[in-house]
């Protein structure tokens, strides 16, 4: 059973039956309200990386070498596979290493190249440690799009980056988070012409990706927070492919015997010519769960886009409004206070006056301490700013 937050389930009956109507929202106004929309919905249901659907449906499992990463690193089909984690069924990437190129090993997840301006969104577990071996590599875990480079600098190249370095790489220490928008590059000698955002913290666990591309700006947002805002000459001028993979920058920091990391994504959706906000895209993944879909793919054929009629929840670049009444009641007395580090399963509770701006342990909102309830499994999403937990009323 994939994971549907209670709060979104009466939106995505309504939308699973086709009800449609403008969303109230702090965000642009959605497309889908004037014209049909076309979409890609994919729950990464397949049955191991032989399976058909995966060509039919228009993705890749790399098998060939070359960059990134390791020179001589294999990229070897079994790297892929679709388990159910955290009972989600999921897409799975692996890479493992022994210091040497002939002993590491990476993978690739790739669709066709046809997705440009729109609304990029995905459910991600980042691994902080391996799950077997030595921890310490320099892992490079990713969700992103891209344009191949026909020659050095050419300007129609095109990367949009979600990239997490657990353990740190390219002089930078560990954890790191980045999102790099690429203009061009040149491989040798190396020139790269990109732009980068970062946040230096850990973010192990699962965590909604999501980059919108429209009206010249790249906007990347995690747990529906807004970090990153990137325009000028690092906007995309061609369509690109969607990608995940997972491999190492190099083996320097590898410490002896074989360690094996391991990421998964829970799912990808992508919506064209849509600017939606973190709450609008989550609602129309709900409404794809509800009905049952586990993918759908209208992209570049057309297709009815469903809008929900009510906002599940503010847009992370609106403040919320605090409830009225104190009705956290006794609750509160047993409720921890939050912990950005803390593992939340689905149901737990926890104490917490949101920050004015998104940013965990900055300027206090000022609305006093709320109760909130997980739900369903969260880390390092912050109460009153993402979709994981649900207000229960102030304390």
């Amino acid at each position: 059973m994939k994971r549907l937050p209670a709060a979104l389930a009466v939106t995505a009956a309504a939308l699973a039956t086709g009800a449609v109507a403008v969303v109230a929202s702090g965000g642009p106004a959605p497309a889908a309200a004037l014209a049909p929309c076309q979409v890609l919905f994919d729950d990464f249901s397949y049955s191991g990386p032989a399976d058909p659907l995966i060509s039919q449906r228009g993705w890749t499992v790399r098998t060939n070498s070359g960059g990134p990463g390791v020179p001589g690193a294999s990229w070897p089909a079994s790297n892929v596979s679709f388990p159910t984690v955290d009972g989600a069924k999921s897409l799975q990437l692996q890479a493992a290493t022994d210091g040497t190129a002939g002993g590491t090993s990476q993978s690739e997840f790739l669709h066709q190249r046809k997705f440009f301006e729109g609304t990029y969104a995905a459910r991600v577990k980042f691994a902080d440690a391996p799950v077997s071996g030595t921890d310490g590599d320099h892992l490079v875990e990713t969700f992103f799009t891209i344009t191949p480079l026909n020659a050095p600098m050419d300007p129609n190249y095109g990367e949009i980056d979600f990239e997490y370095l657990p353990n740190g790489g390219w002089g930078e220490q560990g954890p790191i988070f980045y999102q790099t928008t690429w203009e061009t590059y040149r491989p040798d000698p190396w020139e790269a012409v990109n732009t980068h955002t970062a946040q230096r913290q850990s973010f192990g666990g699962w965590h909604d990706l999501m980059f919108t591309v429209s009206g010249g700006h790249v906007m990347y947002y995690v747990d529906g927070a807004l970090v990153a805002d990137h325009s000028g000459i690092y906007y995309p001028e061609t369509p690109m492919s969607i990608n995940f993979n997972l491999w190492f920058i190099d083996t320097a920091a590898h410490s002896g015997g074989m360690a094996t990391y391991r990421q998964q994504v829970d799912y990808l959706y992508h919506t064209v010519n849509e600017a939606l906000t973190p709450a609008e895209a989550a609602a129309r993944v709900a409404a794809f769960r509800s009905a049952g879909t586990t993918h759908t793919d209208t992209v570049g054929s057309g297709g009815s886009c469903p809008t929900p009629s009510v906002s599940p929840s503010v847009s992370p670049t609106a403040s919320p409004s605090p409830s009225v009444t104190p009705t956290g009641g006794t609750g509160c007395a047993s409720a921890p206070f939050w912990n950005i580090n803390a593992v939340y399963p689905g149901g737990n509770t926890v104490r917490h006056q949101r920050s004015a701006n998104g940013v965990p342990g900055g300027p206090p909102s000022g609305d006093g301490v709320h109760l909130w309830r997980a739900r369903w499994w969260t880390q390092g999403s912050e109460p009153g700013w993402t979709q994981q937990w649900e207000d229960l009323g102030r304390c």
